[in-house]
């Protein structure tokens, strides 16, 4: 992997040429952006693989398959380790996305390829939706953050509760978690926790009044309380839910931490923010040269530092292919994988429903045991999982 030589003519140079100029159009600002992605690196002619090969040794297995009548909606997976097991939490429904009868369910695996059979995390309301909200842990206690949705509440949004389990097992709720002036978290958090060079964590929240997707941060080592909120400011809100969503984050070399966004104001490119002092302030969100599918993605960092980011990275609505894009340096990303092809590699969805669609959504990633695990809802009925060995993502 090549790092970005910074030299402004070679900067230019590759941007002369925009990746999917027809979908990609609006001007970029070489100096406003995060990152930026070499030009050449996804072809746009081949819309199944993107021109991409596949990592060597790269694995998939299906967790959970959506049923018939039971449970043909499965989406929003987020993938923790615990005392020598992977888990896996997703939500499911009998057949539409975000229906009355939702809950939460879990699985775990000692191997990353051999699961246990789903049990329910959290059963449905009857006053709220409920729906996935990440993982944490501290010492011997594992947390499950869940997202509660009022069905009395507009406009529409929520709230945080956190359920505690010391074996995996038996789980309680332990409330809701707190910001530093002791009030609860008053939005839905997203999925994507990290944790900072020093410790801190990070993530964000889709604060009320609806969803207006914010920075937060804490120092408690449990995340259930001191948690701040970084400055930043939404480029616009319509309908009370702001441009930036869903968002996920990454490290760079020169120790900056960068928040991408999806951008829901469909430029189908990920938008990206940079923060200099660990999450307490960020930049304006700016469009990067990275194109998406205007859903959510993930980004973290492997342990020899690379930074990387899971989406599907067409330029359109197509939730298809899977890649993984890659950076040395957090700056310049200028290697990426096919994790899963499209079109004709990919059948069609089983069953009707609101809201399904064809292909890998709404991805979410974690590094274990020598691997990079991905997971997501394939054609939102199936839960799925992709492991890479790390040797695999290693520089050229």
């Amino acid at each position: 992997m090549t790092a970005a030589a910074g030299a402004p003519v070679q900067i230019k140079k590759w941007l002369s040429t925009l990746l999917l100029p027809t979908l990609l159009s609006a001007p970029i600002s070489v100096a406003a952006q995060p990152f930026t992605v070499t030009t050449d690196l996804f072809d746009s002619a081949k819309p199944d693989t993107l021109g991409l090969s596949t990592p060597e040794g790269v694995e998939h297995v299906t967790v959970y398959t959506g049923e018939a009548g039971k449970s043909q909606y499965n989406h929003g997976t987020v993938l923790y380790a615990f005392a020598g097991k992977l888990y896996l939490q997703w939500q499911s429904s009998k057949r539409d996305e975000d229906a009355a009868d939702t809950s939460v369910l879990y699985a775990s695996s000692r191997d990353g390829l051999h699961w246990s059979e789903p049990a329910v995390l959290e059963k449905a309301r009857s006053d709220a939706l409920v729906t996935t909200g990440g993982w944490w842990s501290t010492g011997d206690t594992l947390y499950a953050f869940l997202n509660v949705w009022p069905n009395d509440l507009q406009p529409r949004g929520g709230h945080v509760e956190v359920l505690a389990s010391s074996d995996g097992e038996h789980w309680k709720n332990v409330g809701r978690p707190i910001f530093a002036d002791g009030h609860p978290l008053d939005g839905i958090i997203e999925q994507d926790f990290h944790r900072s060079q020093r410790g801190r964590i990070v993530t964000a929240l889709h604060r009320q009044p609806g969803l207006r997707a914010t920075p937060v941060y804490t120092d408690d080592a449990s995340a259930l309380s001191g948690w701040k909120v970084g400055a930043f400011t939404n480029h616009s809100i319509e309908k009370a839910v702001s441009r930036e969503l869903e968002p996920s984050s990454f490290r760079r070399e020169d120790g900056a931490l960068v928040m991408v966004f999806r951008d829901q104001q469909g430029s189908f490119r990920v938008l990206a923010s940079l923060s200099w002092d660990n999450g307490e302030t960020w930049s304006s969100a700016q469009p990067t040269n990275l194109p998406d599918s205007r859903a959510k993605q993930s980004a973290g960092n492997l342990p020899d530092g690379t930074a990387y980011l899971v989406n599907n990275p067409s330029g359109s609505k197509n939730r298809e292919p899977l890649a993984i894009t890659l950076s040395g340096d957090g700056e310049m990303f200028d290697q990426a994988f096919l994790l899963r092809a499209g079109g004709a590699q990919l059948a069609d969805p089983r069953y009707d429903g609101l809201y399904k669609r064809r292909g890998f959504s709404y991805p979410k990633s974690f590094v274990w045991k020598n691997h990079l695990y991905v997971a997501y809802g394939e054609n939102k009925e199936d839960i799925v999982v992709t492991r890479v060995p790390l040797a695999s993502l290693q520089a050229d």
